[in-house]
């Protein structure tokens, strides 16, 4: 990634964009898939740089939130500030902040300049530590540079992880407010003018933002650990496999319990993403009492959440379950399903995920598709046996089927956890 000193000065803004004044700070990163791209003033666009039609984004130096390099930014959600940090932010327990990338066609020539197949990702970290950098990813087919990515950190004197807060994406420009899909924090989400076409004009009338929350846990009480592998292939767990449609792919869950007294009422609940089904009566579960495993035979872990009782100090428990992938919503190129795991225990919830990478090609697909993101190394991984043998004695442990969340339990279907090591 290119340095560069993250500035960004006071200007007006049109009347659906948030106005940033901010410090200038000699830290983080700013990147593109041309290792550095071409910059230009406004006047340099007005005298006619840009007048050939090329579409670039984000390359102004001197724009409405001043350098548009520095274009994801971060602030406390709650109060009437507009001052986006761009470069880092402390954050405190509980508090939401939110992240923002900020959009923008360069081309001055409107609608004869259109940017084909715009869409935006986010990156967010998903370990335990002082700080937290979140990567905002840019991207258009027929822009120059194709690919565009900006960071901030969130910094605390004390350990935190952050929360993805489900529903919360969006995409603000003049034509409007719109919804987009909580998919948007690990694979490419489409965004644009007057709907989510991928399609935006050049010239400041068209920019936008896309914004996402995330809430700060200082708190931890529990290791969550998902982990995958294909079902029958007697591989080690995994963050990450690769599979095809039709596979049948396992999961495992471990629960640890951090803190020094014992814990009741343990509910586990598991997130299926849209192109993935459960495979009835897969549910196995393991500990002190279950050394062996104990079938469910009615799921309740991947709908209402399961009860799997009480803990002592250091007291573990695994469950695992089969999915099937399939093809309901899958795009052309690299998908990534990410498979959630919540523990809930007196109302604090702790989460990890596990992906299944799927390649759809053939048909009407694009002959080139976007390259997968490759998992990076998770060296601190435990080999976990074929039947789990390590499990702590946990107290008076009992399974209930179907039991009732916890008050402020899982209503949060999206998030992230304590437990995951790898970046999208």
């Amino acid at each position: 990634m290119n340095k560069i000193i993250k500035t960004v000065m006071s200007v007006s803004a049109a009347a659906t964009i948030a106005t940033a004044t901010l410090t200038p700070v000699m830290v983080n990163a700013w990147g593109d898939s041309n290792n550095g791209r071409k910059t230009y003033t406004i006047a340099q666009i007005n005298d006619g740089a840009l007048k050939d039609g090329t579409i670039t984004f984000n390359s102004i130096t001197d724009g409405k939130i001043g350098d548009e390099r520095n274009f994801v930014g971060a602030k406390l959600t709650t109060g009437n500030s507009s001052v986006y940090n761009a470069n880092e932010i402390n954050v405190e327990d509980g508090q939401i902040y939110t992240i923002r990338l900020y959009v923008h066609n360069n081309s001055p020539k409107g609608t004869d300049a259109v940017a084909k197949d715009v869409s935006v990702v986010f990156s967010l970290p998903t370990t335990v530590s002082t700080e937290h950098t979140v990567i905002g990813y840019l991207n258009s087919s027929n822009a120059n540079p194709t690919r565009y990515w900006d960071e901030v950190t969130l910094k605390s004197d004390e350990n935190f992880y952050m929360e993805y807060v489900s529903g919360s994406a969006q995409y603000r420009n003049a034509n409007g407010v719109f919804a987009l899909p909580d998919t948007i924090i690990n694979q490419n989400t489409k965004i644009g003018y007057t709907s989510m076409n991928g399609e935006i004009p050049g010239c400041f009338q068209y920019d936008g933002e896309v914004t996402i929350q995330v809430k700060v846990h200082k708190s931890v009480s529990a290791k969550l650990s998902k982990t995958v592998r294909i079902k029958g292939s007697g591989e080690k767990f995994g963050e990450v496999v690769e599979a095809k449609v039709g596979d049948e792919v396992e999961f495992q869950i471990e629960y640890v319990n951090l803190l020094a007294d014992s814990v009741k009422d343990v509910m586990i609940r598991d997130v299926l993403p849209t192109n993935m089904e459960y495979v009835a009566g897969s549910t196995v579960f393991y500990n002190s009492n279950y050394k062996t495993g104990k079938t469910l035979p009615e799921n309740t872990l991947t709908t209402t959440g399961l009860n799997i009782g009480s803990y002592n100090s250091k007291g573990n428990a695994y469950i695992r379950f089969t999915a099937k992938v399939v093809d309901k919503t899958l795009a052309c190129g690299a998908n990534q399903l990410v498979n959630w795991a919540s523990s809930t225990v007196a109302s604090k919830v702790t989460k990890d995920d596990a992906s299944v990478m799927v390649e759809k090609t053939g048909g009407t697909c694009d002959e080139q598709p976007e390259p997968k993101p490759e998992p990076e190394p998770t060296p601190d991984d435990p080999v976990i046996p074929d039947t789990p043998k390590e499990v702590v004695k946990t107290g008076p442990e009992s399974i209930i089927v179907g039991g009732a969340l916890g008050a402020g339990g899982l209503t949060t279907l999206v998030g992230y956890t304590i437990a995951s090591r790898r970046k999208f």
